[in-house]
């Protein structure tokens, strides 16, 4: 079986988010199953020199954009066992930053372009095109216009993740002939409320759509969730199913992470207290092992339930012991309030404002909690991470996050839940987060112990996409 995996990022030559985690990760579990994955992204401006002396360069295309023809040079690295493509055209990706250009339809629609035409030049005929958000959205759109009933092209199916419904490629009508080179008569393919959404085409145009988690392929098929996108949903159900993304298992590991103050494992965790008190130390917070430190790491962003934080933390500190450790940056509002809560209760709460991608190892080493009261959230990394370091995670039940973390309340779980958004109702589950650890510590560690032992490595996560392409090739 092979499979190309197109992606608008990838680690570890560019990324922005969770996307090219899955891009870094994925491919590689899919190849230890013994599947051909190949991963092809843009060769981007900030792709790191010594990533670049690597690569091989393969040849060199001519790819239509509409009614023009643009230079596309494919070079070749290899990482670990995965073969990734970059596809250079500086005009396109000799920038600063990879999204937010002005003409980002007209790069992302020679992405996709060059993605299906570099095809008979790497030698590599896919059994199934695997696109992901709208970046690549046109990829199975291009091939169902202009290469299905290519011969050398036929029988490729395609598949496409959504990753974030928020994110669709919407534009006005102007650009569909001239920029991504779709006349008339396929309008109807490509419009969706009064514009160009590349994302609904996607939907319509693939064989198969998935999403990054279970749950969150149910919740986009409703208003609140989907972003306008429901309708198409709902009668696209049908070709629809989520998987749960996993985490780097390897690099995400308390046993080694260099990171951390001193390495711990579910089999001796003594020295997660030595990574409580130094962090502690760190931040200055009261030194205060019997104090249960909640950790945050986060986007400071509305859709992150950074409003029931915000109508919560007077409580859970004038009725507990708490401490908190936010790290993050976002909007203006939710910085100033976290800013106002560190001049408020100095030594319980702390806002490191920015990312600091090893304070947030050592967060995740010495909480002894982890919030994430997200309003939607498509597949979480956070609470994976949390839980593989012996935080454990205080959700909402919503998209992935409710897939991954299950309550502890009938002696199974490896969470605190809730299920509305609510201020109340995330103060219950904080207290009862606050109340197990204070007052039976036998508990507490065995559910340390059953969080640590959870299993979300990208294996479990290979198997289900593999089974998902089987179906996708024999139909």
């Amino acid at each position: 079986m092979k499979v190309l995996f197109c992606a608008s990022e990838a680690l570890p030559f560019a990324a922005t988010g969770g996307l090219a985690d899955v891009a870094g990760s994925l491919p590689t579990a899919l190849r230890t199953r013994l599947i051909g994955c190949r991963v092809v992204m843009p060769l981007y401006e900030s792709v790191p020199q010594e990533l670049r002396e690597k690569m091989k360069f393969i040849t060199s295309i001519s790819v239509p954009v509409a009614w023009r023809r643009q230079y596309c040079g494919i070079f070749e690295a290899k990482v670990g066992n995965v073969i990734y493509y970059l596809l250079d055209n500086q005009y396109y990706f000799k920038r600063q930053g990879l999204y937010g250009h002005f003409d980002d339809a007209e790069r992302y629609a020679f992405f996709s372009r060059a993605v299906l035409e570099m095809l008979p030049y790497i030698e590599f005929k896919p059994d199934v095109i695997h696109a992901n958000d709208w970046q690549t959205a046109l990829v199975p759109v291009y091939y169902r216009l202009f290469y299905a009933n290519n011969d050398w092209y036929s029988g490729i199916k395609t598949l496409f993740t959504i990753h974030n419904i928020q994110y669709q490629g919407q534009y006005g009508y102007e650009i569909l002939e001239d920029v991504f080179g779709i006349t008339q008569n396929d309008r109807g393919l490509m419009e969706y409320n009064n514009c160009v959404n590349l994302m609904k085409a996607a939907i319509e145009a693939s064989n198969w759509v998935s999403t990054v988690s279970p749950t969150y392929a149910e919740e986009i098929l409703d208003p609140w969730f989907a972003h306008k996108l429901d309708p198409i949903l709902r009668e696209r159900s049908w070709k629809l199913s989520g998987i749960l993304n996993g985490i780097d298992v390897v690099g995400y590991d308390p046993q080694t992470d260099a990171n951390l103050f001193a390495n711990y494992s579910v089999e001796d965790k003594s020295n997660k207290a030595v990574n409580k008190a130094k962090l502690q130390e760190r931040l200055g917070l009261e030194p205060n092992m019997d104090a249960p430190l909640i950790g945050m790491v986060t986007r400071l962003v509305s859709h992150k339930g950074l409003d029931l934080v915000k109508g919560a933390v007077d409580e859970v500190m004038a009725t507990t012991n708490a401490q908190f450790a936010v790290l993050g940056s976002g909007d203006w509002e939710y910085e100033q309030f976290f800013k106002e809560m560190q001049a408020k209760y100095p030594g319980r709460f702390v806002l490191c404002l920015g990312f600091v991608p090893e304070l947030a190892r050592k967060i995740y080493g010495g909480s002894d909690l982890f919030l994430m009261p997200s309003k939607s959230e498509p597949c979480g990394l956070s609470q994976m991470v949390a839980v593989r370091y012996g935080s454990i995670p205080i959700i909402r039940e919503t998209g992935g996050l409710k897939d991954s973390i299950k309550d502890c309340g009938d002696g199974k779980g490896n969470g605190f839940t809730f299920q509305t958004y609510n201020v109340q109702d995330m103060i219950d589950a904080i207290n009862r987060g606050i109340n197990l650890y204070n007052n039976d510590k036998e508990a507490w560690e065995v559910l340390v112990d059953r969080a640590m032992k959870c299993d979300f490595s990208w294996g479990r996560s290979a198997n289900e996409y593999i089974r998902l392409y089987k179906q996708l090739i024999n139909s």
